[in-house]
């Protein structure tokens, strides 16, 4: 017979107990796959594949905030195609980004150089000022694309003057909204800022498809920095990561500031796993995706879509107010199809798991509400006038109005 205090700890280990499969989970898992070759909405959505998994699951058993060997040889992968000595991996590139800046910038005060539309000034949370204590300088490209040393150049901080914060680090992001950053003037800004002392850090979350458009070695494009952030979760399909990658030094200190931020891990060998297939089999897929959205952008012109950033790798933003048609209906009217496609806004952003017939239904759908629109009497000339501001953000979130 069993005794109370066995009685006790059964009833106790019944309520610890935990399922997290729902009763229909193979089913749903399905659906989500489909779901998810038909969402536009971002690249972070997709899932590993068995393929991936069982690849994964042979990684080493390690805890990595002592050493955790597949984790170890994924990091010195990394730092060596990238032709730096060392990197990190990290659960994210917001630590990433932020581990790399507070790792830069030793003691205050000091500014930090950004284009305005960068992740790192505007997606994370204002990490700059928080973690670091930096000043950001962010700056709007006069081109409308990209920073060149002609933008950024004015707007450095330098001196003793004891009413500024001098610049310490200059940011990119390449790609930024999909967008490449010419390699000449990545190198004209690096040889500039290195002559005035000035860092070079880049947000490279998605530096894998500029390497896909371009032709050029991971080396030749993250030459120009001293620190360098690279996805894994987004472009490439991994479902957790980010490695930085810089000097041995450098590395050594991001490691521990990557441990008072809470980054810590333990058996990171089945992410390291899933990160090392995902640079073998999926970057080759990554010129299939970049067609996919030249396809898409290619239809919406056709149709007289407005284009308001470009399909130069895996996404572009879109404006259909040309043919009459506002966010918040193709959202909605999406959500309705036998197939339906998930929106958010103005970004269309395919990745390795997209379907091609979700972009010829996405095309059909747009052709479908711009006759209804002009069946309905709309005319072109009825459009609203566009407002000139000083910066045009392309992001445009689907609002019903109330």
């Amino acid at each position: 017979m069993p005794s109370l205090a066995d009685v006790r700890f059964a009833e106790l280990a019944r309520d610890i107990a935990c399922d997290v499969h729902s009763k229909t989970q193979e089913d749903d898992n399905i659906l989500k796959i489909q779901e998810i070759s038909r969402a536009f909405v971002s690249d972070t959505i997709t899932i590993p594949t068995k393929e991936m998994n069982a690849y994964a699951l042979r990684a080493s058993l390690g805890d990595d905030v002592y050493f955790e060997p597949s984790t170890a040889l994924l990091e010195a992968h990394v730092a060596k195609i990238t032709g730096k000595e060392a990197g990190l991996f990290m659960p994210t590139g917001t630590m990433s980004n932020q581990v790399a800046l507070r790792t830069h910038l030793q003691q205050p005060p000091y500014s930090v150089i950004t284009d305005a539309r960068a992740h790192i000034y505007r997606m994370e949370a204002g990490g700059a000022a928080f973690h670091s204590g930096a000043n950001s300088i962010p700056i709007i490209p006069a081109n409308e694309h990209h920073l060149t040393w002609e933008d950024i150049e004015p707007r450095i901080v330098s001196g003793t003057d004891v009413h500024v914060a001098p610049t310490r680090i200059i940011t990119l992001e390449n790609t930024l909204n999909g967008t490449i950053i010419p390699q000449d003037d990545v190198i004209k800004i690096s040889k500039n800022a290195r002559s005035r002392g000035i860092i070079m850090h880049l947000d490279g979350a998605r530096i894998w498809h500029v390497a896909a458009e371009t032709g050029l070695s991971m080396k030749e494009l993250c030459d120009p920095f001293e620190s360098v952030s690279l996805c894994l979760s987004k472009g490439l399909g991994a479902p957790i990561g980010t490695v930085l990658v810089g000097s041995t030094p450098f590395i050594t200190k991001a490691r521990w500031f990557r441990k008072l931020f809470g980054g810590g891990m333990r058996q990171t060998g089945y992410m390291a796993g899933c990160a090392a297939y995902a640079l073998t089999y999926n970057f080759p897929m990554l010129p299939r995706v970049h067609a996919l959205a030249k396809r898409m952008q290619q239809g919406l012109e056709q149709l007289g879509v407005g284009i308001l950033s470009p399909a130069e790798t895996c996404m572009l933003f879109y404006d259909p107010s040309p043919i009459g048609v506002e966010y918040w209906e193709v959202v909605e009217r999406a959500a309705q199809l036998p197939d339906p496609i998930k929106l958010n806004g103005s970004r269309l952003l395919m990745h390795i798991q997209t379907s091609p017939q979700a972009i010829e239904d996405f095309l059909e759908l747009l052709r479908t509400l711009k006759e209804e629109k002009a069946a309905a009497g709309w005319k072109p000339e009825n459009a609203p006038p566009k407002k000139k501001t000083l910066f045009r953000d392309v992001y445009v979130k689907a609002v019903r109005p109330a």
